[in-house]
């Protein structure tokens, strides 16, 4: 697809990734077709999906289509025998995804969801700190992600699965899970809806079995027509907390602070750029090396918890 998200992240990491090769490319629009074929050398390129899913030389596809078409695309690539890396939220519900699940295990392919983020070395750092104990067991976890309003997006529609839950929410909720080994025991919501029925600005929080409690703020509402944008991850632990203000995916020198009695450590990290790095990760599970790094299990536990907030601000 030719999604804005895969023209200025995902294709560039393709480029740079071992054992990937840039082969073709599809979209609904002749000439943004043969502009991306040009731009970034695909040898091919095709007008309307099903043509790229009928070529047997493709042996994996990336799916950056609007949410709601998801469900339709991913299931027919898989059905095509092909491997898929299907961008986040990977369907509209956890029932969705466990059919989608269930058809890539029916074909023998490899379904991956794209949380590109979470492949940071960044990302792993601050996990490994927490995994270690440096502050503590876990007991409160904040998360935020709040970017520009939108004139004109197809995050507005609700038959797209616009909103900002889906949207920017699913990131909070996965660094959330990725910290947390229990089982959710309730999710709170509440939200600003939009004239169209989608949330513009969402307030959770979110209990765990084992008493750890965590909450997000997600939001289209910094302003029409900005660049603003503010993301935050705040862990507390029994010996001290963990902060970071960096944004979800960024590369480059990163840095996060570990405030403890002893005193703040700033932790820098260099991180490669995120997108390479989901795809080189994904070329090894295709290639048996590994398990994908975003688990279906993982995804459905995701899913359900996005459920449960939908529900309950009446999406």
């Amino acid at each position: 697809g030719t999604a804005s998200i895969a023209k200025g992240c995902t294709i560039p990491g393709m480029k740079m990734a071992q054992g990937c090769q840039l082969y073709a490319i599809a979209g609904r629009d002749a000439d943004k077709v043969e502009l991306f074929k040009k731009e970034y050398g695909f040898e091919k390129g095709y007008v309307g999906y099903e043509n790229l899913l009928e070529d047997e030389e493709v042996q994996a596809v990336y799916i950056p289509l609007p949410n709601g078409l998801h469900y339709e695309w991913v299931i027919k690539a898989l059905k095509a025998g092909k491997h898929v890396l299907c961008e986040k939220p990977l369907a509209l519900s956890a029932s969705d995804a466990e059919e989608m699940y269930r058809v890539a295990e029916e074909n023998g392919v490899i379904l991956a969801e794209a949380y590109a983020y979470l492949h940071s070395p960044y990302v792993k750092a601050l996990k490994e700190d927490v995994k270690n104990g440096v502050i503590g067991d876990i007991f409160y976890i904040e998360s935020a992600f709040l970017t520009q309003g939108y004139k004109e997006d197809i995050r507005l529609y609700k038959e797209l699965g616009g909103g900002a839950m889906y949207d920017l929410g699913c990131y909070c909720t996965t660094m959330i899970f990725s910290l947390i080994d229990a089982k959710p025991s309730y999710v709170k919501a509440s939200a600003e809806m939009s004239d169209k029925g989608v949330d513009l600005f969402t307030a959770g929080i979110i209990g765990f079995e084992n008493g750890t409690r965590a909450s997000f703020n997600v939001g289209m509402m910094m302003g029409i027509g900005t660049n603003a944008r503010y993301d935050r991850l705040y862990i507390k632990g029994t010996k001290g907390y963990i902060r970071s203000d960096v944004e979800f995916n960024q590369e480059g020198e990163l840095s996060y602070q570990v405030i403890t009695e002893e005193g703040i450590t700033e932790r820098k990290v260099s991180a490669k750029q995120n997108y390479c790095l989901e795809v080189e990760q994904l070329c090894r599970a295709i290639g048996g090396e590994e398990a994908p790094a975003v688990s279906p299990e993982f995804s459905i536990k995701n899913a359900q918890v996005i459920d449960a907030v939908l529900k309950d601000i009446g999406y």
